[in-house]
């Protein structure tokens, strides 16, 4: 059982890491020192990284109030925050993923047509800047504002007061056939509106395209009813129950972790949804640090790239990304993509910004529309292309849909934007401004830099 750290151990951990900050030459890199990574792209050359070992933990929680550090993992969160029955507001798909890193990058799960991204739950952060200070910053600040989607280059944060959602024990699931897109975004536009279905609430909404005429929706219901509840731990994959079962119920803890243990279904790749590899791989290796740790692998050592050329198909492009596009825009989108890209299945899950207190666009480094529904699409894969595959012909036509269709994409994986554009879709302007106020000496790697020229 995780406890919270407390304040003392949290002052230790932050003077440790401002000490491993100032020992830094004025010219060298700044990266965290972290065991885990849920980034796909690549980044040149090596640097020590700053010490955050005694930030990876839980400060205090307070009823519906948590501090937690910047470095703790949802996997550490929960387990602290569900001993007081409750979750933070959005809890991201997979363990290893950190509060700070949810925060400066992008998190979203089924209750973000409820509670938008993870950094909309955020009372009050501090955060390491580019100057060396901890600066404590609220909503409507110019930093707060900014730090979303930042990925460090405005700094670090190193506790993060969130709300939480007080949570029973189980979680009942409907999952609805649709078997077209159309159907299914009216469908996500009518539970948005009423957060009901069928006369039932509806408290988390995500879903999968496994084809064209084949989409569902899992509606999931928070509840106390007592009752039988599935394994996905084991033998049974969860993406596949989807078309195997109308209904099911899981415990809170599983249904939170559901994507996590077959890494939604990119574990196949590894042969671990085999029946025979899945007896004999280990409940405890079955989580997506060790496949990621596994694709990591095989970059450095193209071992798919050989099996490609043995078997005689085309070379591959990795197509790993996340998209925001508009609802109403989505079959659209869908249909471009079984077209152009063919990867399937896709993930779903429909999104609403909650800030609505800020203008059009309250947060100016995602700039999503307040009042507009928008859904993500998530497709994780390689596509054979043939020998363009370096030059990523798919994933830049990807970057150019989504634009065209008033959408967003994450910037976790590669991105081939020009300057111009990505500073138009990303605020880059606005960034700048707030970069040069809190980094004067701009120790930190700008966000272009960053996630296109991979710094």
């Amino acid at each position: 059982m995780q406890t919270p750290v407390g304040r003392e151990q949290h002052q230790q951990g932050v003077a440790r890491l401002r000490a491993s900050y100032a020992a830094l030459g004025q010219d060298a890199p700044v990266r965290l020192a972290k065991r885990t990574s849920n980034l796909f792209r690549g980044r040149d050359g090596t640097s020590a990284g700053l010490d955050v070992s005694g930030l990876a933990g839980v400060v205090e929680v307070d009823g519906d109030v948590a501090d937690v550090q910047g470095m703790c993992t949802y996997e550490h969160l929960v387990e602290v925050t569900l001993a007081h029955g409750r979750i933070p507001l959005v809890v991201p798909q997979l363990r290893t993923i950190t509060l700070g890193g949810a925060v400066s990058g992008l998190g979203i799960e089924s209750t973000s047509f409820r509670h938008g991204l993870p950094h909309e739950s955020v009372i009050e952060m501090d955060v390491l800047t580019g100057s060396g200070d901890v600066v404590t910053s609220k909503p409507g600040d110019a930093l707060f504002d900014a730090f979303p989607n930042s990925y460090g280059s405005l700094g670090y944060a190193t506790r993060l007061r969130i709300e939480l959602e007080p949570v029973p024990a189980f979680v009942a699931l409907r999952h609805v056939r649709l078997h077209d897109p159309a159907s299914l975004a009216a469908v996500v536009t009518r539970i948005v509106e009423d957060r009901a279905w069928d006369g039932e609430r509806v408290d988390g909404l995500d879903g999968v395209a496994f084809s064209p005429t084949e989409l569902y929706l899992t509606l999931a219901r928070w509840t106390d009813e007592p009752g039988e509840t599935s394994d996905y731990t084991g033998q049974q994959v969860f993406y596949r129950s989807l078309q195997q079962r109308t209904t099911d119920r899981l415990t809170v803890h599983d249904y939170l972790w559901r994507w996590d243990t077959d890494w939604f279904w990119c574990s196949r790749a590894f042969g671990a949804q085999h029946p025979l590899v899945r007896r004999v791989w280990p409940r405890r290796l079955r989580r997506s640090d060790v496949y990621w740790r596994l694709v990591a692998l095989d970059r450095r050592l193209g071992v798919g790239d050989r099996l490609d050329r043995l078997a005689g198909r085309p070379q591959g492009e990795r197509v790993v990304q996340d998209v925001e596009v508009p609802v109403g825009r989505l079959p659209e989108f869908l249909d471009w993509f079984d077209r152009e890209v063919g990867m399937r299945p896709v993930w779903l899950c429909p999104l609403r910004l909650r800030r609505d207190d800020a203008g059009e666009r309250p947060w100016p480094g995602y700039p999503l529309s307040a009042g507009e529904t928008y859904v993500n699409v998530g497709f994780w894969g390689v596509v054979n292309v043939g020998p363009d595959a370096p030059r990523s012909p798919r994933n830049r036509a990807i970057e150019a849909k989504v634009s065209e269709l008033g959408g967003h994409k994450s910037l976790y994986s590669e991105a081939f934007y020009d300057r111009g554009d990505f500073d138009r879709l990303y605020g880059g302007e606005h960034l700048a401004r707030v970069k040069a106020l809190h980094d004067p000496d701009d120790r930190l790697t700008s966000l272009y830099d960053k996630v296109v020229h991979r710094r």
